[in-house]
This record gives structure tokens, C-alpha cells and sequence, in this order.
């Protein structure tokens, strides 16, 4: 057993605060009925507001803050809304969302896994039945590609002004995704076999296997980095013959994710690709209320993994309590099972909270509630469930703001 961990909460803007609220309420019931050896700190930044105190997004000691931490749950960050509120303290995005990016890169953290199953109650936008047996998980590029902030404005404002914008791709850190990738799904389909519900993808020479790793590029459009993606991918694949594979260019590939969505089972993509697909692959499971993320280093546990919704900081609907905090339940229970690898009492915990949204979700469907209502309906789907470990008492969470 790996002791008491301790993750630390950060709202951040928006719903962020709304939403982490919610999962805190639950994950205190959790903690409690499954005898979690579970602490969190609540911290005030990142955030906007503490930008607007301190001049900053969070302190000059922030990541040596954070990196005594086992995890990390972050909320949203952006614009902090309501939008109704005309002068309220706005930053840019590039100043509002640095954190994010800065947490990313200095930690490491350089898979960022978006799961898109659809679940029985989630809204389903596409006619096909099929499109209810959507279960993909994209797996991100998160430490360069497309979003290493290289180059610059000349001449910022004149007529004759010129951008640049600098994508740098490396075979180190290209390696290191795809073959992430393909011990992703070699897991998801020793996790499918248990559960029995095993799938079959069949290529277009007509071989068939139980999992299948998609590689997305523009290699017709950016051969440098495309062929460099795709050399190393076939290289990999090698060494996992029991794993199907197959390309598609961006462009097709969000065709095909509305088309027929059910082809997919892990899908490997650079930065930004991954970021605009994951987004689509939300919706079509549900909506980005309902879809969790994480940004983790696989091969290092002494750097903290941030989890996140999918969703953004929602100034539209800021301060309604109707925000959906299913999906920043179900990165927690992400967070929970990433704890779960070195001590089973958390993936159990994990199993529970992730089958107690899937009930909510399931019994309640279209029925409009507020945020906070949510929590309460999914506390007692929790505790409607016996657990083996609720006998055992569980350490109290941490209180308090870090400054």
C-alpha cells in the first residue's frame, strides 16, 4: 500500500469553482464509505482573481508548491464570467490559460488521455444505433508539436506585420506516444476480455484483431513531422502484433468520427490535432459535461499528474449552478485510478464513483438539475452501494488554503 495521498484542488475560474466544489462533496462521501487514505488541499490558484490580487496567475513557487503533491484536480481556467458581468476582470487567453501549459511542459506531462465512451442516459447526437457503442480513447502529445510557444510578431501592428508560429517534433518524444499508445490498447483489450465484451476491428485487406491503434497526421499537407510520426509508428507496431493498426489525415479522420465513430479504439495525434478531436470525440459520447482528461508522464511518478475536465471555464453560465460536474467526477475518477496503481483500495474507489455517475447518468438522463443537486443524487448512489473497506476509518481531509 502506497499511505495517505494527497492531491491537490485547483477551481480555477469560471464553473471551475462550481464544479470542483461538487466533486470535493462526493469524494468526501467516497473517501469516507470506501476508508480512502485520501487528503486534499484546496488552493486559490491559478485563477484570474488571484491574478487580479497579485498581479500573477499563481505564485513564483508554485510548481515547487505543487510538486509535493501525489495529484493534481484542476477545475477550469479562463474567463472567470458571468458574461452578464460587463466589468468583470478579464485577461487574455494567452495570460488566463499559461498555467495550463506551463504545468504540462514543466512537469512533464506528456500524454494527455481523453476516454470517449457513450454511456446508456447520455445524449446521443447521432441517428446510427452504433454510435452507442463509441469507445475510443485519444491519446494527445502534450510537450511540443504545435503548442510550444516558438516565434513571434514583427513589425507587431504595422501593415507589413509578420507571425510566426514554430511546430518542433522530436523522434524521443514521438516514440514515447505511440508506443504509449499501443500499451493503451493492449490494456483496453485485456480490460474488454475480462469484462466480455470483446470487440473485433477488421482492416482493408480483411485482418482482424481485438484492439487497433489509429495513427491521425497531415503527413500529405506537413510531410516533415508526418512522416517522421509515421516511420516511428511503424517501427513500434512491429513489436505489437496482436494490435491492428491504421492512418487517417486530420480532415478524414473528423469525418470518420462522425461516420462512423465506432471504428475507433485508440487514436494516437499530435498536440493540436488531438485537442480539436478530442473535442468532437466529447460530443459525440454526451457533450463535454460528461468527458474527463488527464495529462500524465507514464514513466515518472515522482512528478504530479494533472486531471481535468474537457470543458472550459463557461462564463456564459458562471455562478447558475448548472454546470455539470459529471465530467470533473469522472477525472477524478481517472485521478483515482492512476493512485490505483500502486494501491488497489483506489481503483476499487475509482470503480465505484465511475459506476455511480454511470447510474446517475442511466436514471436520471434528460431530467434537468442543478449542479449542486447532481452531487447529492450521485453521494447517494454511492452510498446505496455497499463497499467492502467502509468499516475502515479514513484520515480527514486537509483544510485550508496554500498561500
Amino acid at each position: 500500500m502506497a499511505g495517505i495521498q494527497k492531491i491537490a484542488i485547483l477551481p480555477g475560474d469560471g464553473i471551475g469553482p462550481e464544479v470542483t466544489d461538487a466533486t470535493l462533496a462526493v469524494l468526501d462521501t467516497l473517501r469516507t464509505h470506501c476508508a480512502l487514505p485520501l487528503q486534499w488541499q484546496v488552493l486559490p490558484w491559478p485563477s484570474t482573481d488571484w491574478h487580479r490580487q497579485h498581479g500573477a496567475m499563481m505564485p513564483d513557487d508554485a510548481l515547487m508548491q505543487l510538486q509535493s503533491f501525489d495529484a493534481l484536480l484542476l477545475g477550469a481556467l479562463g474567463d472567470p464570467g458571468p458574461a452578464s458581468d460587463q466589468a468583470r476582470y478579464c485577461l487574455p487567453d494567452a495570460v488566463s490559460l499559461a498555467p495550463l501549459l506551463t504545468l504540462r511542459k514543466q512537469f512533464d506531462l506528456w500524454a494527455c488521455e481523453r476516454p470517449a465512451r457513450w454511456q446508456p442516459g447520455a445524449t446521443c447526437y447521432l441517428s446510427d444505433p452504433r454510435a452507442r457503442d463509441v469507445d475510443m480513447l485519444v491519446i494527445r502529445e502534450n510537450s511540443e508539436g504545435e503548442y510550444v510557444s516558438q516565434g513571434g510578431r514583427l513589425r507587431a501592428g504595422q501593415p507589413d506585420e509578420v507571425a510566426t508560429q514554430l511546430e518542433v517534433f522530436t523522434r524521443r518524444a514521438t516514440e514515447r506516444l505511440i508506443r504509449h499508445a499501443f500499451v493503451r490498447a493492449r490494456q483496453r483489450m485485456a480490460q474488454r476480455q475480462q469484462e466480455d465484451r470483446a470487440r473485433t476491428f477488421t482492416n482493408a485487406a480483411g485482418a482482424s484483431h481485438a484492439a487497433r491503434v489509429c495513427l491521425i497526421t497531415k503527413r500529405n499537407a506537413q510531410p516533415f513531422w508526418g512522416e517522421l510520426y509515421s516511420e516511428v509508428f511503424a517501427d513500434i507496431a512491429a513489436a505489437y502484433p496482436d494490435i491492428g493498426t491504421h492512418h487517417e489525415l486530420v480532415d478524414a479522420a473528423c469525418m470518420k468520427f462522425v461516420q462512423c465513430p465506432w471504428h475507433f479504439d485508440v487514436v494516437v495525434a499530435s498536440n493540436l490535432h488531438g485537442d480539436i478531436l478530442t473535442d468532437l470525440a466529447a460530443v459525440l459520447c454526451g457533450g463535454p459535461g460528461i468527458a474527463p482528461s488527464c495529462n500524465i508522464n507514464p514513466d515518472r511518478r515522482d512528478l504530479p499528474p494533472l486531471f481535468e475536465p474537457t470543458h472550459g471555464s463557461a462564463p456564459d453560465i458562471a455562478g447558475n449552478d448548472i454546470a455539470d460536474p459529471r465530467a470533473t467526477l469522472l477525472s477524478a475518477a481517472m485521478l483515482l485510478d492512476w493512485l490505483g496503481e500502486q494501491d488497489t483500495l483506489f481503483s476499487e474507489a475509482a470503480h465505484h464513483l465511475r459506476a455511480a455517475v454511470g447510474h446517475d447518468l442511466a436514471h436520471h438522463a434528460d431530467t434537468v438539475r442543478g449542479t449542486r443537486r447532481i452531487a447529492h443524487d450521485i453521494r447517494d448512489a454511492l452510498l446505496a452501494t455497499p463497499h467492502p473497506a467502509a468499516k475502515r476509518p479514513a484520515p480527514p481531509a486537509l483544510t485550508g488554503d496554500s498561500q
